[in-house]
């Protein structure tokens, strides 16, 4: 997409910093007022915090979860042992871990279920060989897992085509004693189109398919407590759907990036996480070098579309490297050595990855530190 992005979208007062000198560089940062907004954005959209099961791999901080909680969340998604354990440890009542597991990390499930028997843990299988592995740790034990079945969406990621083979294995949750049925999960990450008519038209045609597998399991007698669906792209388009079993689960609606904004402009969420960086060198004329390498904001987006600067909407990316990102700007002469910048990221779930800690922002200072806890692949368990 090459269409600008105008102050509409992006306010260079929300992004504003005092005693910035206090904070080192590269840094990220989350500005408290733009999370705020958009943790109410996702209740007013969601309808009820019923309908929510966010996901957290985009923060990954314990803090955050801590206020979804007090904004009456109750159930949670996540993607690895050590953001589950991060929940678990913040109150979270019920966390899915939205992976097959395998290998040392079913053992690892058990191990939370018992560390932590106040949550309901989750997980999925797309495969009667996935559902094998879980059944061989949990049979005869007193421990109970929730299991939800992983529907393709078309995706062509994970996820078993809703078909008979999907009804055997759901069937097969249904009958173990070492399970519980949590229903199904749809995951339709790929529904990104700009156009607003075409995604909704795109959701609507996932919620019938959805459905109609749905309609069947249960004409079977299979009982499906929860459907499980929703990227940030689809999330309020699902919500419109007056359906007691649908359940939400964004990410990247808590923190957002500028990727979504200039994608999904009918939308009110704002990039509530930055990079504050600084420039390091000023070598050629109407050029910047800062250091904000692949180290400090995520490369994985297309040259050019990396980082995003409020206060210079007419800077291009011109070198991206490890350590460093060379602009070219042509207010470059307004900047000295050691000044600095607020980069909003392009794709911000790998972004924060990327940081031990983000400094809290509010009204301009910083206020607080919080650690990106669940980053690490390893905690306790």
């Amino acid at each position: 997409m090459n269409r600008a992005l105008s102050a509409e979208l992006i306010n260079l007062e929300d992004y504003r910093l005092v005693n910035s000198e206090k904070i080192l560089s590269p840094s990220a940062l989350v500005f408290k007022e733009l999370l705020e907004h958009n943790l109410t954005e996702m209740l007013v959209t969601a309808k009820s915090p019923a309908r929510l099961r966010p996901h957290i791999k985009t923060h990954k901080i314990s803090e955050i979860v801590s206020q979804k909680i007090a904004l009456g969340i109750r159930k949670f998604k996540c993607a690895t042992i050590a953001e589950a354990e991060i929940l678990a440890a913040a109150g979270a009542e019920d966390v899915l871990i939205a992976y097959q597991l395998v290998g040392p990390n079913v053992e690892r499930l058990a191990l939370l279920i018992e560390r932590f028997p106040q949550t309901r843990f989750a997980s999925l299988v797309d495969s009667f060989q996935g559902l094998t592995l879980l059944a061989n740790r949990f049979r005869g034990k007193s421990q109970v897992c929730k299991l939800f079945i992983d529907l393709n969406s078309g995706m062509q990621r994970t996820g078993i085509d809703p078909g008979e083979t999907a009804v055997e294995i759901y069937d097969s949750i249904c009958a173990a004693e070492e399970f519980e049925a949590g229903g199904l999960h749809w995951y339709d990450g790929h529904i990104r189109e700009p156009d607003l008519h075409q995604r909704r038209q795109a959701v609507q045609h996932q919620f019938q398919q959805i459905d109609a597998f749905r309609n069947h399991l249960m004409s079977l007698g299979l009982q499906v407590p929860e459907i499980i669906v929703s990227g940030t792209g689809g999330f309020a388009l699902w919500a419109e759907i007056d359906d007691s079993a649908l359940v939400f689960s964004p990410g990247t609606t808590v923190l957002y990036d500028v990727d979504y904004l200039d994608r999904f402009r009918e939308l009110a969420f704002k990039p509530a996480l930055a990079i504050l960086t600084r420039v390091v060198s000023k070598n050629q004329k109407n050029r910047l070098t800062l250091d904000l390498g692949h180290k400090a904001i995520s490369p994985d987006q297309p040259a050019g579309r990396r980082a995003y600067f409020p206060a210079l909407p007419d800077a291009k990316e011109i070198m991206h490297t490890e350590e460093h990102l060379v602009i070219e700007t042509d207010l470059a002469n307004e900047f000295g050595l050691g000044d600095h910048l607020v980069a909003l990221p392009y794709h911000v779930c790998p972004t924060s990855n990327l940081h031990q800690s983000v400094t809290v922002i509010e009204n301009g200072e910083p206020v607080d530190k919080w650690p990106v806890a669940a980053r690490d692949r390893f905690i306790t368990i």
